[in-house]
């Protein structure tokens, strides 16, 4: 019988001698064997642990090797184990049971009907440069093998590795099941690396999140050590979520660095200011009322700010503020609505919107701008209206050369009304100089919150003269007229007395050696209030307040150490905390305060810009206990991971930049209806036609339609 006319079917050459199928007798030698998977490789010639048919014949045993070789590929880590014309054997497994396991799963992941493979002898050229996709056997730890305790140890680390990426970012364990994920990790890693042992969803939750907790304990407990002698700030990250609920997360900032405690739902208690305050007093002894200096509060409205009023009467040695950051982007807010302000924004956001809402206009701007957009994103939302303008400025002379230009004059944009209202406020000189006043008055707080927010430096001892700075700039921007500066100054005032300034500014300005020591240093009633505050408040102890007083003397007039620290070389070298380290150890009590009020933040949460999603999942309720811890343990490592990585970037100098545009932003979507789409079309095709005949060329993209409705 010829090859092509032999039965494909394995059970027309064999029989079962048995009701369950297990044992099948060949039909040619009569040789049994344990099921017809196994009969294939029999008939088929194909050595394994099953011997070679020797009486079938050679077409029957030709179409069974065929079928054989059109199954799956082998992974590479199995064929280096085969050795041609011998049974399979593990050489080096510690036991048949190992092997048997591993071929067995090995089988089940290639789609093999069999628990053994084709002869090598069938694989080409192609099957060697690309092994299946078995990412279970090829991240297989030398160490499974060979149980070399460096190699446990690498594998162990490694898998610690992609547990902490896992609990930093918040992605869900199921990831790791993944088969991209798992091709992603052992493709980036070198040859030698290949056999890669990925963590699986049980050992995540397992013994690498305990032991990614149990470092991070160790880790926090050095933070508090600290804490008795720089003293620390409590920070209040506070939201809504969702689902209606508020909820307040609690933060714990020091020169050494943050951590985070834990998470609360205060929705049931936002009408009561005494629960409310319970919990603050809580969080207070849990962190340790002889280490807090202040709580800086996320805002000055809703229940933070009612309890804010009535917790310096409560508390008598703690301060309250309220996040220095938050407090000048309220003031960039009122600046922003103006009125001649306002208006000047606005001229510019109908240009922005203009441009940015087409796509042929937005492509013809960067052609004259080198690729750079209007629009500058920042992390701080009250900041980017006026970065913006600064960057409208800048652009100014490429602005004025688009809208001059031959293609836009030969577009149907400008002809129409919307494109020439543009043009019009383009080459309105009014508006140029209104930009520029704008930004004038605007940058010096912008620069503040790129200070504060730049860095991981504490900013106690600066704050006060900077806001002075502040006013004194936009003073000069207006030429000293009062009626043009005191409007803006009245907008700073009014939120600086009545929420941002603490007697722990002025105190920081005074002990700030690189400021007192200045020629133009002015010690008010206001710094000397301050500095009485913080000794009534944070020194208890009536033997060292009046040390502390003395002490003052000393540093008042360059006395001992403080002579020789207070040149302009000393006093500038240092940070005003370190400083008074180096030049303050004649006056210990008086070193301590000085330098716990300067280790202070005077910025909030904000600046850690934390993912609140884990904290509002635990906060859920429904879970059974086991389950509650688990997501308790990865809560803290989460977000005190993300705590370190914020703080390493910030002694990096991260600016307040954005990565991204949001395409839902107002200064791109305008939420004026649409013109009509009738003759969209045609005028992005000719100012696209248009751009072609000056350059000589026909365009090489085609222009998306914007004015279709989808």
């Amino acid at each position: 019988m010829a090859s092509s006319d032999a039965s494909t079917n394995v059970h027309d050459h064999g029989k079962a001698v048995d009701g369950k199928k297990q044992r099948v007798r060949c039909n040619y030698c009569e040789k049994e064997m344990s099921g017809f998977f196994r009969l294939k490789y029999h008939l088929g010639g194909v050595r394994g642990e099953v011997i070679p048919c020797e009486k079938v014949s050679e077409d029957v045993k030709e179409l069974f090797r065929s079928k054989l070789q059109e199954r799956g590929r082998l992974c590479k880590e199995v064929r280096g184990l085969f050795q041609r014309d011998l049974p399979w054997k593990r050489n080096g497994c510690p036991n048949k049971n190992v092997a048997k396991k591993m071929r067995c799963q090995s089988s089940e992941s290639s789609g093999s009907e069999s628990g053994e493979y084709e002869n090598t002898d069938s694989m080409s050229e192609d099957d060697l440069k690309e092994p299946a996709i078995l990412p279970h056997i090829r991240i297989v730890s030398q160490s499974a093998v060979t149980g070399d305790p460096k190699e446990e140890s690498l594998s162990k680390q490694n898998k610690k590795c992609i547990g902490r990426f896992f609990f930093e970012t918040g992605i869900d364990f199921k990831v790791v099941n993944s088969p991209s994920f798992q091709r992603m990790i052992n493709d980036t890693h070198c040859p030698v690396q290949t056999k890669y042992k990925i963590p699986s969803c049980q050992e995540l939750k397992g013994w690498i999140l305990k032991d990614e907790e149990k470092e991070m304990q160790e880790y926090v407990k050095k933070i508090r050590q600290s804490w008795s002698n720089t003293g620390c700030s409590i920070l209040l990250d506070g939201w809504i979520d969702e689902k209606g609920r508020n909820l307040v997360s609690f933060i714990v900032d020091c020169p050494q660095g943050p951590i985070y405690l834990h998470s609360s739902d205060v929705s049931a208690s936002v009408d009561d200011i005494n629960t409310l305050q319970l919990l603050l007093d809580r969080v207070i002894d849990e962190v340790g009322v002889e280490n807090v200096v202040q709580i800086i509060a996320f805002s000055t409205m809703g229940w933070v700010g009612a309890v804010g009023k009535a917790f310096m009467n409560r508390c008598k040695t703690v301060f309250w503020t309220v996040n220095a950051s938050h407090c000048i982007e309220l003031m960039l807010e009122k600046i922003a609505m103006m009125g001649e302000i306002r208006g000047t924004l606005e001229k510019a956001k109908t240009i922005s919107k203009f441009i940015h809402g087409h796509a042929t206009i937005l492509n013809l701007l960067r052609d004259y701008t080198d690729g750079y957009d209007l629009i500058k994103p920042t992390k701080i939302r009250p900041v980017m209206p006026f970065v913006t303008l600064e960057n409208f400025i800048s652009e100014k002379k490429n602005l004025l050369a688009m809208f001059a230009s031959s293609e836009w004059n030969t577009s149907t944009w400008s002809s129409r009304a919307e494109g020439k209202r543009v043009a019009e406020l383009v080459r309105d000189t009014s508006f140029w100089k209104g930009a520029g006043m704008v930004v004038k008055i605007a940058l010096p707080l912008v620069c503040v919150l790129c200070l504060i927010n730049g860095d991981d430096k504490p900013h106690m001892g600066y704050i006060y003269e900077t806001i002075d700075q502040v006013k004194e700039t936009i003073k000069e921007e207006c030429n000293s007229k009062k009626s043009q500066y005191m409007p803006f100054w009245k907008v700073i005032d009014e939120i600086w007395d009545g929420d941002l300034h603490s007697p722990l500014h002025a105190a920081g300005y005074f002990f700030n050696p690189s400021l007192f020591y200045s020629t133009d240093f002015q010690s008010d009633s206001e710094v000397t209030f301050g500095l009485l505050c913080c000794v009534v408040r944070m020194i208890q102890n009536q033997p060292i307040q009046d040390k502390i007083l003395q002490q003052l003397d000393a540093y008042r007039h360059s006395k001992g150490a403080f002579g020789e620290g207070s040149t302009v070389q000393e006093r500038t070298k240092f940070s005003p905390a370190m400083w008074w380290f180096q030049y303050g150890g004649q006056y210990p009590e008086l070193q301590r305060f000085a330098t716990r009020i300067l280790s202070q933040t005077c910025v909030g949460a904000s600046k850690y810009r934390l993912n609140r999603s884990l904290a509002e999942k635990l906060l859920t309720r429904g879970r059974d206990g086991i389950e509650q811890q688990l997501l308790s343990d990865l809560t803290f490592v989460h977000y005190n991971l993300q705590l370190q990585q914020q703080h390493s970037k910030l002694s990096l100098n991260s600016d307040i930049v954005a990565d991204e545009i949001d395409p839902m932003d107002e200064w791109i979507v305008d939420d004026t209806p649409e013109f009509e789409s009738q003759n969209g079309d045609s005028a992005s095709k000719e100012l696209e036609s248009a751009k072609g005949a000056v350059n000589g060329e026909r365009p090489f993209f085609q222009v998306k339609e914007e004015s279709r409705q989808v």
